[in-house]
């Protein structure tokens, strides 16, 4: 079960002193902190123009990021969705399916390694649909599963039986970030996938992101921002594009700065790599992330910090009131409307 307390008063009669308490072990003892004002998220809200400021939902990045994505959505019932078995099976009776069968990978099988495929048909020609006669069932349930949907624009679909809802396909390396992330993780397992993959609307994608984007996002700077920021399905994260990733400051830095970033976040992958078995959901596993790996996010969380500024951060909530304050003056530099 999950409860929030609010407690309300009116502004004339707030106290002068508002007294926060914080666990950095929900099981430990609080630790009391005093402020003049605090923000909506529990923070100190002193260096701000507006203490009662709220993140709002962004249609596109306000920090002139690359554009973040949600991966491919079929709305196909599952018809054209195969487990690695279903595959099997149904390769033996169309063999020719083959060249349209490609990974299809979600937050689950991102971050367990597991299986799925999907029917991309996208790009086959109609003379090869032809000689497909279980393909061709595969696409008309596909067309009978959206015309019997409630939703108009679901119905207006089945005209395109072989087009996805929402339709992403990469022609290279691209950055996946899972939608769901379970809240025990100090970081969200980021990481990048190839073609073949489908990536599905349960993961968001990057493309054309290198290793100075994956640095940043897997930075606890940016988990920081996700941790206060974000929604939760349960206790767990989800990740936002409209909420977390168009909104988060971004840091300024010199070619010199990327370079180094870059090469920390090298450095994860790298431990990662050594540990060739394991599942994403393994190495990120508080109990059992790796020590090499623990080191080298530790690394690189430094490098990231010190592009914000030079004194460290005691704590996430330090690191998100700076960024609050970055936010607050990017959002005041937008257009109205």
């Amino acid at each position: 079960m999950h409860v929030v307390i609010l407690g309300l008063t009116r502004r004339e009669d707030q106290p002068p002193v508002k007294r926060l308490f914080s666990y950095d072990d929900i099981n430990g003892d609080p630790v009391e902190t005093r402020h003049v004002a605090l923000t909506p998220y529990l923070f100190d809200a002193a260096s701000l123009r507006d203490q009662h400021l709220v993140v709002r939902e962004a249609a596109r990045p306000l920090n002139g990021a690359p554009k973040l994505v949600i991966g491919s959505k079929p709305i196909d019932g599952g018809r054209c969705i195969f487990t690695a078995q279903e595959r099997e099976e149904f390769l033996a009776q169309e063999p020719g399916a083959e060249a349209f069968l490609r990974p299809f990978v979600g937050a689950e099988e991102y971050l367990n390694s597991g299986k799925r495929w999907i029917l991309a048909l996208q790009n086959a020609e109609p003379q090869e649909l032809r000689a497909l006669p279980l393909v061709r069932e595969r696409i008309a349930a596909v067309r009978e599963f959206r015309l019997r949907s409630r939703s108009k624009g679901t119905r207006a679909l089945a005209d395109t039986p072989t087009a996805f809802h929402v339709t992403v396909i990469p022609d290279q390396p691209f950055l996946v970030i899972p939608e769901v992330s379970s809240e025990r993780r100090e970081y969200v397992p980021i990481g990048w996938l190839e073609p073949p993959v489908v990536p599905s609307n349960l993961v968001r994608v990057l493309l054309g992101a290198d290793l100075w984007h994956f640095g940043v996002l897997t930075s606890r700077m940016h988990m920081a921002w996700l941790r206060h920021i974000g929604g939760r399905l349960k206790s767990d994260y989800r990740y936002s594009i409209g909420l977390v990733y168009n909104t988060f400051p971004w840091p300024n830095a010199l070619k010199q700065q990327k370079a180094g970033v870059r090469n920390l976040a090298k450095a994860v992958l790298a431990a990662r790599a050594a540990h060739p078995d394991a599942t994403l959901a393994d190495l990120y596993d508080p109990d059992a992330m790796p020590n090499d790996l623990r080191r080298a996010h530790r690394d690189l969380d430094a490098a990231v910090d010190r592009l914000y500024r030079r004194a460290r951060f005691p704590t996430d909530r330090d690191r998100v009131e700076l960024l609050f304050d970055l936010y607050e003056k990017m959002a005041a530099r937008q257009p109205e409307g």
